[in-house]
């Protein structure tokens, strides 16, 4: 019992257990992109959201699918943070998704 107990307290000294924040968009971590990017999902299968740039941070059940499109906001190193309108229902969704699953068509809005 002592032995796991020292294993999670390591495990959670260690951050294996992040907690899922988002950057702040504009900051260092997460530049903004002015002015926002259309993109379309590339590649196959479902293409999960994440409610942070990291992988254990996954929404469940909120994907896009290729040929989607959505709006990108901003960028890390390999995330990017994006809203997706559902052309059908008018919902809309932000969060984070691999950037190398994007292919940017243009921007949206005027430049600044």
């Amino acid at each position: 019992m002592k032995s796991l107990l020292a294993t999670v307290l390591m495990l959670l000294s260690t951050g294996a257990f992040a907690a899922c924040e988002e950057p702040a968009t504009g900051s260092d971590a997460a530049p903004a992109l002015s002015p926002p990017l259309a993109a379309v999902v590339v590649g196959s299968g479902r293409l999960p959201f994440h409610s942070a740039p990291q992988a254990g941070c996954a929404m469940p059940g909120v994907f896009v699918i290729p040929k989607d499109a959505l709006i990108a906001y901003a960028q890390t190193k390999s995330w990017t943070s994006v809203m997706y309108s559902n052309p059908k229902t008018g919902n809309t969704v932000s969060g984070w998704v691999k950037s190398s699953r994007l292919k940017v068509t243009g921007t949206v809005g005027p430049r600044q």
